[in-house]
């Protein structure tokens, strides 16, 4: 099993991040951080494959903590779940044995296939035969193609709706999610079952008062 330290200071993100680590066979979270200072007593004490780390920590940037961590020769790759989009930050990060850049907001098979990826890329072992056996092993970290999205939904409102629905605890219905957004109730439900299709969201009836009932729509950050 490869062994997984989250950090990431907000509560409800570092809950969904657990439960997606746990669903990808091969992976297991060994803990649990909110703070740099955490992680660091975490790591003293535990023993770690991989951080999923978030880059803006309260005590401190995620980089900083992976700085002092190599310093002190730990040797844990590390996946940034982040919502930074600096190029230099990413070229640091790389400089520093960041493995993989995953931006927020995004959603369960988006990070499965970064880990799937990566247990890959650690599961290449013995002596290569040549140039392409080795080019093969560090082409398992590339993503060659971006993931489809079903035809006519676009990445910058799905990650629009994704805030929206991750922002709201209680969950919403299309209609609130499309008033929030400025887009129609018929577009915000499209995208809210892409996120049920994909499993990232959890949809139920909502009845009211009068009238049919309409789906509410709940995004599953808490594990089922």
């Amino acid at each position: 099993m490869i062994r997984v330290l989250v950090v990431e200071d907000d509560p409800v993100a570092a809950d969904a991040h657990q439960m997606y680590v746990e669903r990808v066979a091969g992976f297991t979270v060994a803990a649990v951080a909110h703070t740099r200072a955490e992680a660091v007593r975490v790591l003293e004490r535990t023993p770690v494959d991989l951080l999923l780390l978030d880059l803006y920590l309260p005590d401190g940037h995620g980089l900083g903590l992976l700085r002092s961590l190599r310093a002190a020769g730990h040797g844990a790759d590390v996946i940034a779940v982040t919502s930074a989009r600096d190029l230099a930050v990413v070229r640091e990060g790389v400089s520093l044995g960041v493995v993989q850049y995953v931006l927020k907001p995004f959603t369960y098979p988006t990070l499965r296939d970064r880990l799937m990826r990566y247990a890959e890329f650690r599961g290449a072992a013995g002596e290569a035969s040549g140039q392409e056996e080795v080019d093969r092993a560090l082409g398992a970290l590339r993503v060659t193609e971006p993931a489809a999205l079903p035809k006519g939904l676009s990445g910058p409102t799905l990650e629009a709706v994704t805030r929206v629905l991750r922002e709201s605890a209680e969950g919403l219905t299309a209609a609130a999610a499309g008033e929030r957004l400025g887009i129609s109730r018929i577009t915000a439900r499209r995208y809210l079952e892409h996120l049920v299709t994909v499993g990232s969201a959890a949809r139920r009836p909502h009845y009211g008062q009068v009238g049919r009932p309409e789906l509410h729509y709940r995004w599953l950050a808490g594990g089922r």
